[in-house]
């Protein structure tokens, strides 16, 4: 008899267990938001928003016009200023010959003419400082290239290069690079950097032997970079222009290993979408689908709204 009202103790212990373990949830897991399907977003009440610190800010139109990666190499100065240094003094003396040789002419006849050995003397020295200018000419080519802008062989810009107050880019494409002659301009950036410069005066360079492909110089103003500093360069491609929107870099997240960033579709209701960065503008990515102008990005909070959707049980801090 005590051996059966044990054993219906022992029962009774493992109902009460059992009942146990079936007891209504506390209130706060009751508001754990379900594990959210695919796609579905993110959503939060006007307080979570608030406490999470979650902004956003309109998507802005823009155009975006193909264009070309290159590497560019600011040349030291010294070199340029070897060739000019060079090319002046061969005018200097071109300019002299000549005009002992003209005086010598205009002489010719006259009792104050000159000995015909001197004459001849003249017209030797003139032809050997031709060429020496024209060997100046070329060497200046071969430092700082063919085909200068206007004004530039000849103005104060080509003494600017040679003091350093003005700065000569190389730029090279690789070969399979889409370019339609020499550009009108080209975009020029520090490697660390997102924005740079746009440079007008561009004109062909002679080929690199380090990197096949082709090859422009460009000028930089004093202080952008300095002297043998590498850049990433940019030219006009061939393509048409395309329509799209712009994103901030700032909004990016990274999940598996693509680039998202969230779009607020209704009041508290955020939605991923993906972002292509093999088009930056600025500080910003350019893409075109996914996203249209006007549409609310989220500038702020990205990364919390990512840990929320990957984990819908993840509570507010």
């Amino acid at each position: 008899m005590q051996r059966g009202m044990a054993l219906i103790a022992v029962l009774g212990c493992g109902l009460l267990g059992v009942a146990a373990c079936h007891r209504t949830a506390p209130i706060e897991d009751a508001r754990t938001p379900p594990a959210a399907a695919p796609g579905a977003g993110v959503t939060l009440t006007a307080a979570e928003v608030a406490n999470e610190g979650i902004a956003t800010a309109p998507a802005n139109a823009a155009d975006y016009a193909p264009e070309t990666t290159g590497y560019g190499v600011v040349i030291p100065h010294d070199a340029v200023a070897v060739a000019v240094a060079e090319l002046t003094t061969a005018q200097a003396a071109a300019a002299q010959s000549r005009a002992g040789a003209a005086r010598a002419q205009r002489l010719a006849g006259t009792p104050g003419a000159l000995a015909a050995d001197t004459v001849e003397s003249a017209t030797r020295q003139v032809a050997g400082d031709t060429a020496a200018l024209a060997l100046a000419q070329h060497r200046l080519s071969a430092v700082i290239g063919g085909g200068l802008p206007a004004g530039l062989a000849k103005g104060p810009q080509l003494q600017d290069l040679a003091s350093g107050k003005l700065k000569l880019l190389r730029a090279t494409f690789p070969l399979g690079a889409q370019l339609s002659g020499t550009p009108a301009s080209l975009r020029a950036a520090r490697l660390d950097a997102a924005t740079g410069w746009t440079l007008h005066q561009v004109w062909s360079a002679p080929a690199d032997a380090s990197l096949p492909g082709r090859s422009f110089f460009a000028l930089l103003k004093d202080g952008e970079a300095g002297e043998g500093e590498r850049l990433l360069v940019w030219a006009p491609g061939t393509g048409a222009a395309q329509h799209g929107v712009t994103v901030p870099a700032a909004s990016l997240v990274i999940s598996d290993g693509k680039y998202w960033c969230y779009v607020e579709r209704t009041a508290g209701v955020y939605v991923r979408r993906e972002v292509t960065t093999d088009r930056p503008l600025g500080a910003d990515y350019f893409v075109t689908q996914g996203i249209a102008a006007g549409d609310r990005i989220v500038i702020a909070g990205a990364g919390l709204l990512l840990a929320r959707e990957m984990n819908p049980g993840t509570e507010a801090d």
